[in-house]
């Protein structure tokens, strides 16, 4: 989805190595990984910054290695949800931010037409968050009720 609204070509970038198993140097206990998978999103981490502290702070390179499954499916498996999908959200706040300067800066043509592009996003991923059942069939994207949606 990245170059929806672009004109860029291909994908371009590494890709990580093949590994079946988990380093010798990294913390490979599965269940202590999983609790603080838990914990640290009970603080309020996302997805992201949670696989960041692990591969940081707790020599996790990889969590799929080490407990069999993605952050977001362990969250899952134990019910800490957030009520919008993690992509969904981050667009949101984009939206809200450029909304927010287009208030003190009404002429900014440039980012009028990134706001619409990006509330384009939102609604596209809504229709496919719905059609899978991880968001409300009867949700709508209004702009006026953003900053109550944002978190």
């Amino acid at each position: 989805m990245a170059r929806m609204h672009s004109p860029g070509r291909g994908k371009s970038g590494s890709t990580k190595p093949l590994v079946d198993k988990a380093p010798e140097w990294s913390n490979a206990d599965a269940k202590a990984v999983t609790e603080l998978i838990l914990s640290l999103a009970a603080d309020g981490h996302t997805t992201a910054q949670i696989g960041t502290i692990l591969r940081d702070q707790h020599a996790v390179p990889d969590t799929r290695l080490v407990v069999g499954k993605r952050i977001g499916q362990v969250l899952a498996e134990n019910d800490v949800t957030a009520i919008y999908p993690e992509d969904m959200m981050s667009l949101m706040r984009r939206a809200l931010r450029l909304i927010d300067h287009l208030e003190s800066n009404r002429k900014d043509r440039h980012n009028t037409r990134q706001l619409e592009l990006t509330e384009s996003k939102i609604r596209r991923l809504s229709r496919y968050y719905q059609g899978r059942g991880q968001l409300d069939t009867e949700w709508v994207y209004k702009r006026e009720e953003l900053r109550l949606m944002v978190e």
